[in-house]
């Protein structure tokens, strides 16, 4: 039987019971329609899931009984994925979180870059921009069984993120200038680069490469930026990570 899966943070546990908050109560409630008694699996999001029973529902809330700690529905791969990708119009980037997720990265980090297909308004854009990507992966790590949630990170510039970079294997994936991805060191630790539609400015791959990234250009046609950030994470994680 498939696990009837939730979302908590650490702080809604407290001794042998977790509380489901507005949402997740009104899933559990209105859609599933499950009762007192029922047996509920419920994730943290930092890897810790646990057996439960339904104690308690009301309009805002849900109280669940704990019975066991369990192992999440599915293990995480062993790579520890840093996947960050230029800003993309309309629901691209939305798309690239949700499949990213399933792929199993560890966290999303979307780039300020010179050809960037969008440009933040202000700081609330960007926060709103954020809480919808954060939304899209917690429902994309229940969905695939996952019991860690990717960080979503603020919008970072190009220039910030090369300087604080500190991942063993560092990639930029380009359309021109690069080599094989075979000729990549194995690594568990992997920051990889996703440029916009426009592509990296010469800039932009000079200061890259002046950090330590190898520059790799795969296949011989032209990917959309959310098409080829969904296939750099895919490949890595069968290069590197438990994609078999």
């Amino acid at each position: 039987m498939t696990r009837r899966r939730f979302y908590a943070p650490p702080s809604a546990f407290a001794d042998q019971t977790v509380i489901l908050a507005a949402d997740e109560a009104r899933h559990l409630r209105d859609v599933l329609r499950l009762k007192t008694g029922d047996e509920v699996y419920v994730f943290n999001g930092m890897g810790r899931e646990f057996r439960c029973t339904v104690s308690n529902t009301r309009r805002d809330a849900a109280e669940l009984l704990i019975e066991a700690e369990v192992e999440p529905a599915k293990p995480e791969s062993q790579l520890q994925l840093n996947l960050c990708v230029a800003l993309l119009k309309g629901e691209k980037f939305d798309l690239v979180v949700q499949k990213a997720t399933e792929l199993g990265v560890t966290k999303v980090v979307p780039l300020i870059t010179r050809y960037a297909d969008i440009h933040l308004r202000n700081e609330a854009d960007a926060s709103k921009r954020v809480a919808r990507w954060q939304r899209i992966a917690l429902e994309a790590a229940k969905q695939s069984g996952r019991g860690f949630v990717p960080e979503i990170s603020a919008p970072v510039a190009f220039d910030a993120l090369l300087a604080s970079v500190k991942d063993d294997l560092r990639v930029m994936f380009s359309e021109r200038g690069g080599g094989a991805l075979s000729s990549l060191p194995p690594s568990q630790s992997v920051t990889a680069l996703i440029g916009s539609e426009g592509g990296w400015s010469d800039e932009e791959i000079e200061q890259a490469g002046a950090q330590d990234f190898h520059i790799v250009t795969f296949g011989g046609r032209i990917l959309r930026a959310e098409t080829a950030a969904i296939t750099v994470t895919a490949l890595l994680q069968y290069l590197f990570g438990d994609l078999r």
